[in-house]
């Protein structure tokens, strides 16, 4: 790969060669899946999300996505992490992605910015990967262009660092060149995430999906990610179950990615068993990132997430004209016209069904298993951006905890997570720790196997 991608007026060509580039293959059982990057990556949001999805959408496919990202990582420091922590975690898929903290922040403050400087020490730095990737066989590849640096969002008290995002696209340039030249995968959050900030500071100029620092996405902001990633996987409009009933016909007509039978005319209404061979996607209703109110829900305003990937549709036409309870279990779910009835309705959405509250299960577990996997991250924070300074990098001894002591009152991000880095460093309790992620991991492959349910459409009124 050749430099020369950075010069001007050569973009056009990575433009022409997008519809070219290999998109990542959705993933198999068995697969481990590496995603390697800086703080975005660090919070363990939207690969967290990816796997939640294939937790509930391919129950049977028990796949590992494990988090490789340190905060405030560069090209040059994700390179020095690949043996030790990257690959030592022995992905069948690695997905690698940099170019926020390459691009620089308060050096924009200045009148002439080196950003010739910064790609270049950014891409130099990347061909040692990039050599690295190439002699790694067995592994699947993916390169990720990073989420967008928001320079347009009008926060108060916050003024951007113009020129940045420019920047951050001639990072892009190579990245997508080398994907290109090594026949790699390549995953886009940069323009996606770019044009719907546009698009929504059109409406509203306080919105951005990069977070209240025009840096880290918000907890929705993740979700949007995910949904890009799922996308270019090819995984759109793969649903939880689409099934028709015929009342009039007593019969079902249509029944994809379910089993759907026994069914039965009652009393003003229609009964038949379910089976999904899927659940529906979980909202979280926590906010996940630092000082960050926005939910995840706020993400389904701005991606049409349930619509392409969380749609578990019921149609149920040749009803008499009126409105209709639906009952899942015997338990009343919610009421429905017998036009909205035949039109279809997405039982995904409706938070109050056993399957969703099954999968609420799983949420809930890997949110555990992802905060315990937080406690490593931070330890391998303490060790690369501060023991490696100090000439203790993976040192475990006494000396190191008196270093780290004696220097966190001061720095606040070593302060944050000392304890973190005991606790993994520790032999004992961090076996512990990792016992208790694998612990969590097959109780979720337990917990995510759809049920059968009755489903009964009973008359409330007719018209």
């Amino acid at each position: 790969m050749k430099l020369s991608f950075l010069l001007p007026g050569l973009a056009c060509l990575c433009t022409q060669l997008s519809t070219a580039q290999p998109k990542p293959q959705p993933f198999k059982s068995g697969d481990r899946v590496v995603f390697a990057g800086n703080s975005i990556t660090e919070a363990g949001l939207y690969g967290s999300n990816i796997w939640l999805y294939y937790m509930t959408h391919f129950p049977e496919r028990k796949i590992q996505v494990l988090n490789a990202g340190v905060g405030g990582d560069v090209a040059e420091q994700i390179y020095k992490r690949l043996d030790d922590d990257i690959l030592a975690k022995k992905p069948t898929v690695l997905a690698v992605t940099f170019g926020m903290n390459d691009s620089k922040y308060f050096e924009y403050n200045s009148p002439n910015p080196d950003v010739n400087g910064f790609v270049k020490t950014s891409y130099d730095s990347y061909l040692k990967i990039e050599k690295k990737l190439q002699e790694l066989k067995g592994v699947k590849k993916i390169i990720m262009a990073s989420s967008p640096y928001d320079e347009n969002v009008q926060l108060p008290n916050n003024n951007a660092f113009k020129g940045k995002f420019k920047t951050m696209e001639k990072i892009i340039e190579f990245q997508k060149a080398s994907a290109f030249n090594n026949n790699w995968s390549y995953v886009d959050f940069f323009y996606p995430m770019a044009q719907i900030n546009l698009r929504e500071q059109k409406k509203n100029p306080v919105y951005t999906a990069s977070g209240n620092d025009r840096i880290h996405p918000s907890s929705a902001g993740h979700l949007v990610m995910a949904y890009i990633f799922l996308k270019s996987q090819g995984l759109a409009g793969s649903c939880i179950a689409d099934v028709s009933v015929d009342y009039a016909a007593g019969k079902v007509v249509k029944s994809v990615n379910a089993k759907s039978d026994k069914v039965l005319k009652i009393k003003d209404g229609i009964r038949f068993d379910y089976l999904a061979n899927s659940l529906p996607f979980p909202i979280d209703t926590v906010p996940r990132v630092w000082m960050n109110p926005e939910v995840q829900s706020e993400a389904l305003k701005i991606v049409p997430f349930n619509e392409e990937f969380n749609n578990e549709r019921l149609v149920v036409r040749n009803l008499p004209a009126g409105r209709y309870t639906l009952r899942i279990d015997r338990d009343p779910v919610a009421e429905f016209s017998a036009h909205e009835l035949a039109a279809g309705i997405n039982i995904a959405t409706l938070k109050n069904t056993p399957q969703y509250q099954q999968s609420l299960q799983v949420l809930k577990l890997s949110n555990e298993r992802r905060e315990i996997e937080g406690k490593f991250r931070s330890y391998f924070w303490v060790n690369y951006n501060f023991l490696a300074d100090k000439k203790m990098l993976f040192d475990k001894s006494s000396a190191a905890r008196d270093t780290i002591e004696k220097y966190a009152p001061s720095n606040g991000w070593l302060n944050g997570k000392k304890n973190d880095w005991e606790m993994v460093r520790e032999e004992n309790s961090g076996k512990m720790l990792e016992s208790k992620m694998n612990a969590l991991v097959d109780e979720i492959y337990r917990v995510n196997k759809p049920k059968k349910h009755t489903i009964e459409i009973v008359a409330v009124s007719f018209n």
